[in-house]
């Protein structure tokens, strides 16, 4: 019995996930399976009735389809704009905002740093160079959208910023353990100095 009730609960959260969301342009939203998409028509089953019959809507009174997995295809007339289009015209801007959103993988080069300049600012100066010089590896540059990797421009932009968003952080750590290596060593000074 308790199984039957796990595989149910497995079943209906599975389903759950695999709707898609057509939006009409009068702005009514459809929860939908897409079926199809053809040149002047779009093909769908009703979501909360799945075993029902087949709808079938003109693509010129749609905007957009938004489907289970996440992509999207926007509409214009009867012409497909395309799946996962940039936001704006300038892929380049595109890519930099982007970069400021989801590159945060920057995190071990600017603790390293933080923490060497902790111990002496000298030796800080090693990692803190050779961070800052190094562009973010392929792996740690979290692209929001793996499609857009094939814009030359959109790649551009965000690893530049993300580059430039590393720079930052581990000079601005840099900055932090350095300063306060200084306080402390001041301090010290002004303790042994004074007789204490």
């Amino acid at each position: 019995m308790k199984k039957s009730i796990v595989f149910m609960l497995f079943l209906f959260s599975s389903i759950g996930f695999a709707q898609d969301l057509l939006t009409k342009k009068n702005g009514e939203d459809i929860s939908a399976k897409i079926l199809e998409v053809d040149i002047t028509e779009i093909k769908y089953k009703k979501f909360d009735d799945l075993n029902g019959p087949i709808f079938t809507i003109l693509k010129s009174e749609v905007l957009l389809i938004r489907y289970e997995n996440g992509t999207k295809d926007i509409f214009a007339g009867d012409e497909k704009i395309g799946r996962d289009i940039f936001l704006n015209d300038n892929p380049f801007a595109q890519g930099q905002s982007d970069a400021l959103q989801y590159y945060k993988e920057y995190k071990a080069a600017s603790t390293g740093t933080l923490i060497t300049s902790l111990f002496s600012p000298f030796l800080g100066l090693v990692p803190a160079i050779v961070t800052s010089s190094t562009p973010p590896k392929e792996i740690n540059l979290d692209y929001p959208n793996k499609t857009f990797l094939g814009n030359p421009e959109y790649v551009n932009g965000y690893t530049t910023k993300a580059k430039k968003i590393k720079q930052d952080k581990v000079w601005t750590n840099y900055a932090i353990g350095s300063g306060t290596w200084l306080v402390v060593a001041t301090l010290l000074i002004v303790v042994f100095t004074s007789g204490f």
